[in-house]
C-alpha cells in the first residue's frame, strides 16, 4: 500500500498497521466502456477454523482469531450457539483472572476520550487491555451506531489492547450473555484489565454492573444534576465518580461538582460493602487524574479480596448470568412458539384497540402456549 493510501492520521514512519484493509474491485473498465474486458479477482475466502484451532488461537494471544471467536460468541445463530459453548468450556480454565472496570456516563462525557487516555497509561503500566463496548443498536439495522474504535485511533493501533464494541441489539439480555462470554474469551487470550462501556442511557447500567468487579461513573460539570445526585439510581451503582473535563477555565467548575457529589455519595447506600465511594476530576483531554483513579481502583481489589467480597460478588454474578439466560431462553421459546404466532396479531390488535384488557391478553397468550406444549 502506498504512503498516498495511508489515512492522514497515520503516524510518520509507521509501518502498514490499519483498522482496514482495502479490497481492490476488477480489472478493465466498467458497463458502457467499449473494448474493455472486465475480470473479477478471486480472493481467498477466511478459513473456518474449528473448535480446537479457535481455542489455541485465543490461548496464544492471536487477535485475529480472538475476534472471529466473539463473533461466533455473538451469533444468535442456533448453530453457532453451541460451538460457541464448546470453545468456552474450552476456554473457562484460562479465564477469570482480570480486573473487570464498568464505565459509564451520559452522552458527551468523554468515555472514548478517558477510556483511550486511561488504557494507555495501563499499557505503559505493563497491562494487556481488552475494551468491550456496549454500542447502542440502531432501531433500523440493530448494528452499532457509535463506532467506538474509531473514534480510539491510538489505543485501537497498540498491539497489548483489543477494542470490540458490539450492538446491543435491543435486548438487554443479549447484552449481558454476549458482554460476558466475550469478557471471558478476552481474559483467556491474556488481557488482564477489561474495560466495559456502556452509553448511559438506561438499564444498561445495571446489566453491566452485575459483570464488573469496580464500576466507574463519569460525569461533567454543569450538567444540572449535582444537587439532584441523591435521586439518581445509577449514583447508588458506582463505586467512583469521575467528574470529567476538569481543565482550563471548567476546572473550578468540576471541583465544584466533585464536592457536590461527594456530598450525595455520603448519604447513599455503598454499592460495595465495606467500601465508601468518593468523587474524583480528571482531564482526559490533558492526561490528568488518570494516575490517581487507578490507585483507587487497585486499592479497592486489594480491599475487596482481602474481606472476601471480591470472590462472592463474582459467585453471585455467574447466578445472575444463568438467571439471565433461562430468561432469555423461555423469552425467545415463548415469542417463536408456532402457536404465539399464529395468534399474537389478532390479540395484539385486540388489546391496541381497547376490546380486550392487557392482563386478559397476556392470560389467553399464557394458555395457548400451555396448551400446546
Amino acid at each position: 500500500m502506498t504512503e498516498t493510501h495511508k489515512p492522514k492520521w497515520t503516524p510518520e514512519n509507521a509501518g502498514n498497521e490499519f483498522a482496514c484493509r482495502v479490497m481492490k474491485g476488477v480489472d478493465g473498465g466498467h458497463d458502457g466502456m467499449d473494448e474493455k474486458k472486465i475480470e473479477t479477482k478471486k480472493f481467498r475466502k477466511r478459513k473456518h477454523l474449528s473448535i480446537d484451532e479457535l481455542a489455541e488461537g485465543i490461548l496464544k494471544r492471536d487477535k485475529v482469531i480472538l475476534a472471529q471467536a466473539i463473533t461466533l460468541i455473538e451469533s444468535n445463530a442456533f448453530k453457532h450457539q453451541e460451538k460457541a459453548q464448546e470453545l468456552l468450556k474450552k476456554i473457562m480454565p484460562y479465564a477469570g483472572k482480570s480486573i473487570r472496570i464498568g464505565i459509564t456516563g451520559v452522552p458527551g462525557a468523554g468515555k472514548s476520550t478517558f477510556i483511550e487516555a486511561f488504557g494507555n497509561l495501563l499499557i505503559d503500566l505493563g497491562h494487556k487491555v481488552a475494551v468491550l463496548a456496549v454500542d447502542p443498536s440502531s432501531s433500523v439495522t440493530k448494528g452499532s451506531i457509535l463506532g467506538d474504535k474509531t473514534r480510539m485511533e491510538t489505543l485501537a493501533r497498540n498491539d497489548n489492547c483489543f477494542i470490540r464494541p458490539s450492538p446491543s441489539s435491543g435486548t438487554l439480555g443479549g447484552v449481558h450473555r454476549k458482554t460476558r462470554e466475550s469478557m471471558l474469551a478476552c481474559e483467556a487470550s491474556g488481557f488482564d484489565v477489561i474495560l466495559v462501556e456502556t452509553v448511559g442511557v438506561g438499564q444498561s447500567e445495571v446489566t453491566v454492573r452485575s459483570m464488573v468487579d469496580f464500576f466507574l461513573l463519569l460525569k461533567i460539570s454543569g450538567a444540572g444534576d449535582e444537587l439532584q445526585g441523591i435521586k439518581k439510581g445509577v449514583i447508588e451503582l458506582a463505586d467512583s465518580i469521575l467528574i470529567n473535563k476538569a481543565d482550563g477555565a471548567n476546572k473550578i467548575y468540576a471541583e465544584t461538582a466533585r464536592e457536590e457529589f461527594d456530598r450525595a455519595l455520603h448519604y447513599l447506600k455503598p454499592a460495595t460493602c465495606g467500601w465508601t465511594p468518593h468523587a474524583y476530576t480528571c482531564s482526559a483531554l490533558h492526561k490528568t487524574g488518570l494516575k490517581e483513579i487507578w490507585e483507587v481502583i487497585k486499592k479497592f481489589i486489594a480491599m475487596t479480596k482481602e474481606n472476601k467480597t471480591f470472590e462472592l460478588r463474582r459467585r453471585e454474578q455467574v447466578m445472575e448470568w444463568v438467571d439471565s439466560m433461562v430468561k432469555d431462553y423461555l423469552y425467545s421459546g415463548f415469542y417463536n412458539n408456532p402457536e404465539i404466532i399464529k395468534h399474537f396479531p389478532l390479540i395484539k390488535k385486540h388489546v391496541e384497540d381497547g376490546i380486550v384488557p392487557p392482563t386478559k391478553a397476556v392470560r389467553t397468550l399464557i394458555d395457548i402456549y400451555n396448551r400446546k406444549q
